[in-house]
């Protein structure tokens, strides 16, 4: 059985001191076994958590957090060399545009043996037998003629294959899987989800999906984390939040997702701009955007006082919103 993941307090801030954070005290827990889905809108920082997890923030970025512990390493402090043994061994990540993330002048072989050398101390013999069967366990046919095919020879989800054999090759706890499905085609994008979920039940590792489509992760979360400017807003198991969503903001994706028409035929967008929240000093940041701020004439705590995560229903599901705390309160 894998350790639990818990992030307690993550912030991350890029350029000059006293620009809005990136990351604004993010806490998350990811349990043995679990796979939990982090979504939201491109740039509300989902990725920029996967990349913390890693330590490999970009040059310039601040982080600070209370805790990132996996079992008993602390991820934080760890050292740079320390990391480099964790890295692969304990926590592997499955990155966006695979043919990219791959190395073009190695084959495939020797950067999925690369791990194996390096996490598990195989010989060079011993790695190069171990790459054929990872490549088989993918579901990458002949094996051995891939093995020395190189990036540019490959399909997209060939690529993403290769990348997944590369990401359990050192055995992880925990995958951290970031938008790993983006630019498939519907069918490989089926056939990838299916080869994560397997490999979750044979290996026992744990998920951090990270995606913005709930479409999906529907299909393979446990839970599920909505996160918007830098901060999570929701969280609760699958189908709570797809089905039972409490935050505006969640609710406006759900609608989206569903591509729910309006009444004049068009497909609902959520109005506003997401960019802009990270600028807000003070208050929700989704209330220049919500109508249930409006609707429910809490204008003057949205604009005073963002609340803190509080239960909104069933044990585990909570929500970062005044709406479903005053309706907590009134029930």
């Amino acid at each position: 059985m894998t350790d639990t993941l818990t992030i307690s307090g993550l912030t991350v801030e890029l350029g000059p001191f006293g620009s809005p954070p990136i990351l604004d005290r993010v806490s998350l827990t990811v349990g043995p076994g679990e796979i939990v889905a982090l979504v939201g809108e491109s740039g509300s920082g989902k990725s920029m958590t996967a990349m913390s997890l890693m330590r490999l923030l970009p040059p310039g970025a601040r982080m600070r957090a209370d805790a990132i512990r996996l079992g008993d390493i602390d991820v934080l402090h760890a050292s740079e060399h320390e990391m480099n043994h964790i890295r692969g061994a304990r926590i592997s990540m499955l990155f966006q545009q695979p043919k990219r993330m791959l190395d073009p002048t190695a084959t495939v072989g020797a950067q999925v043996a690369e791990p194996l050398r390096l996490c598990l101390g195989l010989s060079r013999s011993q790695a190069h037998a171990r790459v054929i069967e990872l490549l088989a366990d993918v579901g990458i046919a002949e094996p051995e003629r891939r093995a020395h095919s190189y990036a540019h020879q490959l399909s997209g989800g060939i690529a993403q294959r290769v990348m997944i054999a590369m990401a359990l090759a050192g055995q992880p706890d925990v995958l951290i899987a970031d938008e790993p499905t983006t630019a498939l085609d519907v069918t490989v994008e089926a056939q990838i989800l299916q080869l994560i979920a397997a490999k979750r039940a044979k290996l026992g590792m744990s998920a951090l999906f990270v995606s913005h489509d709930l479409g999906v992760v529907s299909s393979i979360a446990d839970r599920i984390a909505v996160m918007y400017a830098g901060r999570i807003v929701e969280e609760g198991t699958t189908r709570e939040i797809l089905h039972s969503p409490q935050h505006p903001y969640t609710k406006a994706l759900v609608k989206c997702a569903m591509l729910e028409p309006e009444e004049d035929g068009s497909l609902y967008t959520i109005p506003g701009d997401a960019n802009a929240a990270r600028a807000v000093s003070h208050g929700c940041r989704f209330r220049s955007r919500c109508l249930v701020c409006t609707d429910e004439h809490l204008e003057q705590k949205c604009e005073n006082e963002e609340p803190e995560l509080a239960g909104c229903g069933r044990a585990g599901h909570s929500s970062r919103c005044w709406s479903t705390i005053e309706t907590r309160t009134a029930g």
